[in-house]
C-alpha cells in the first residue's frame, strides 16, 4: 500500500494544520523549531563511521563526543586513536561514556590511555552507595559535535558489531544517523554541555566564546530534543505524529515495547486509514525483549498495522518518517525507559526532502524484511525455530538493555493483580513467565532459604547506609546555612 501523493490543492490546505503541528510540537517536544540547517542522512557504519573520523581531523577548538557504549575492539581503538591525536594538537576534546552500557566492553586501562592523551574523560552514573539503585538510569544518547559547526545524532555506538566482519560471515548492525550543519549545532553542543555539568564542573565560558555563532547551512528546519528522565518530550511527540498524520507513519525501532496509549493511538491511525507500518528486528541482542513485542503483535494487526520483521543480525535503528514531512532519527527507543527513564538525544526534522529520503530508505528496508500476518486461524506465523536460533547468535551482548521490558512486564501483572484493566489474549505470555519465576523463586527459598535471605540482607543494608549518608548530608547542608544565617 504506498503512500497517497498530495496534489498542489491538497498542499496548500495542508498549511493550517502545519502551523498548528509547529506550535504543537514546540510544546510537546519542549524544543524550538531551528532553521537554516543542512541535514545529511547517513546509514550504517560504512557512512557514519567516516564522516566522524573526517570531522574529528578536521577539528580545530573542540571536540565534543558522547556514546552509551564505547568498545575497545579495533572500531574503539580506531576513534580513540583520532580523539588522542586532536588532544596532542591541542583540541579540547571531551568524551562521556555511560557506566553500564559500556560495562565489560572497555578496560580501565583503555580510559586511562585516552586522559593520558589529553582528553576529558567523564563516566555517567557509575554505582554509588548512596544511591542503591540510580545506576538504572543511563545516559543513553549518541552525539558528536566538533568546533560547534557540524553535528551528527545517531543511534550508532562505537563498536565492531556495527561493521561486522564479512571474512567470518557477520554482517553488520543496521543503523541510522544524521549529519547536521547549521544554526541547530548549537543547540546539539548545549545539550552536551547540560550533561557535562551535571557529571562534574562546567564546560569554560571561554570555550563557547570561541566558538562563532553557525550561520544557515541549508533550507532545513529541525528541532534537537535533547529528553531527560520524566521530561517525556519525545513520547508527547509520538503521540502528536499519531494523532495528526493524515497519510502514512513508518516507523523503525530496536527495543519496542509500546505502551498501551501508545499502541491503542497507532491502532486508531491504522483504523483511521494512515498507512501504519513498524520495522523491528527479528534476531535481536535481548531475546526476552524480542519475546515481549511480539505478544503485543496481535493488537497492532488487528488494528491494521503492518509489522515487518528485519531479516539481517540486528536492527538497531531508532527513526521515524511520517506523511513525507516529518522525520526522526536518534537514539529513542519505543518503550517507558526510553520515553521516560533515560538521557536521549533526537534530530526531529521538518523537512520534505529529508523525509522523503528516509522513505526511499525505509521501502529499501523493507525489500529486505519480512511481513508478519495474520494467517485465517488468527495465528501469526514465525520464522521456524532453527532460523531464529542461527540469526540470534549474529547478535550478542548488552542484555543488560533487558531493564526496558520489566516497564511492560509490571504493566501486565499490576493489571492482573489490580484489575485496573482487562488483559488481552497476547498478554498470557507475560503472565506465565511471571508466574513461573515467582513460583521458582518460592521453591529455592524454601530449599535454600540461605539463598534467598543473603541478597536480600545485603541490599536493605545497602539501602539504610544510603539514607543514613542522604540524611548526614542534609544535616550537614543544615548546620552550613544556619552559620550562614547567624
Amino acid at each position: 500500500m504506498g503512500m497517497p501523493v498530495l496534489r498542489p490543492a491538497d498542499r496548500e490546505s495542508f498549511v493550517p494544520l502545519r502551523d498548528f503541528a509547529t506550535r504543537a510540537f514546540s510544546r510537546a517536544a519542549g524544543a524550538p523549531l531551528i532553521t537554516g540547517n543542512k541535514l545529511r542522512l547517513l546509514k550504517d557504519a560504512t557512512e557514519n563511521y567516516p564522516a566522524w573520523l573526517e570531522a574529528i581531523r578536521t577539528a580545530q577548538r573542540t571536540i565534543h563526543f558522547e556514546s552509551y557504549i564505547i568498545h575497545a575492539d579495533d572500531t574503539g581503538r580506531q576513534f580513540s586513536e583520532a580523539l588522542a591525536e586532536k588532544a596532542r594538537q591541542g583540541v579540547r576534546v571531551r568524551v562521556i561514556y555511560d557506566w553500564l552500557g559500556s560495562l565489560g566492553r572497555a578496560s580501565r586501562r583503555f580510559w586511562k590511555r585516552l586522559m593520558e592523551s589529553g582528553i576529558e574523560v567523564r563516566c555517567f552514573n557509575p554505582p554509588r552507595l548512596d544511591s542503591p539503585l540510580g545506576w538504572l538510569r543511563r545516559d543513553h544518547r549518541k552525539m558528536l559535535s566538533v568546533d560547534g559547526r557540524v553535528g551528527f545524532v545517531t543511534g550508532l555506538c562505537i563498536g565492531q558489531r556495527w561493521v561486522g566482519d564479512p571474512a567470518n560471515g557477520i554482517q553488520p548492525w543496521r543503523d541510522t544517523g544524521v549529519q547536521i550543519e547549521g544554526p541547530a549545532v548549537a543547540d546539539l553542543e548545549d545539550a552536551f554541555a547540560h550533561m557535562w555539568a551535571l557529571l562534574g564542573s562546567p564546560i569554560p565560558e571561554a570555550d563557547f566564546a570561541a566558538v562563532e555563532t553557525p550561520q544557515p547551512a541549508g533550507d532545513a528546519a529541525l528541532r534537537i530534543v535533547a529528553s531527560y528522565p520524566n521530561m517525556a518530550g519525545l513520547y508527547r511527540f509520538d503521540q502528536l505524529i499519531s494523532a495528526l498524520a493524515e497519510h502514512s507513519i513508518w516507523l523503525t525501532d530496536a527495543y519496542f515495547l509500546g505502551t498501551a496509549p501508545y499502541i491503542k493511538a497507532l491502532g486508531a491511525a491504522a483504523k483511521d486509514g494512515v498507512d501504519v507500518r513498524l520495522l523491528l528486528p527479528n534476531a535481536s541482542d535481548v531475546p526476552l525483549v524480542r519475546s515481549l513485542s511480539r505478544a503485543g503483535y496481535r493488537e497492532l494487526l488487528e488494528a491494521g498495522v503492518r509489522v515487518f520483521e528485519w531479516n539481517g543480525p540486528m536492527m538497531h535503528a531508532k527513526t521515524a518518517v511520517a506523511d513525507g514531512r516529518w522525520a526522526r532519527v536518534g537514539s529513542t527507543n519505543l518503550n517507558l525507559a526510553s520515553w521516560l527513564g533515560n538521557w536521549e538525544l533526537d534530530v526531529v526534522a521538518e523537512d520534505e526532502p529529508f523525509a522523503q529520503e528516509m522513505e526511499r530508505m525505509y521501502l529499501d528496508d523493507l525489500g529486505r524484511s519480512t511481513e508478519i500476518v495474520l494467517s485465517a486461524k488468527k495465528v501469526i506465523p514465525l520464522e521456524p525455530r532453527a532460523r531464529r536460533r542461527r540469526d540470534a547468535g549474529f547478535a550478542q551482548g548488552s542484555a543488560r538493555r533487558a531493564v526496558t521490558s520489566l516497564m511492560r512486564v509490571s504493566n501486565t501483572v499490576g493489571a492482573a493483580i489490580t484489575s485496573r484493566r482487562s488483559l488481552g489474549p497476547t498478554e498470557m505470555v507475560v503472565l506465565v513467565s511471571v508466574a513461573a519465576l515467582l513460583l521458582g523463586l518460592a521453591l529455592i527459598a524454601v530449599l535454600w532459604p540461605v539463598a534467598v535471605i543473603v541478597p536480600v540482607v545485603l541490599f536493605s543494608a545497602w539501602v539504610a547506609v544510603s539514607l543514613l549518608i542522604r540524611a548526614y548530608r542534609l544535616h550537614r547542608a543544615r548546620r552550613v546555612n544556619a552559620r550562614q544565617s547567624g
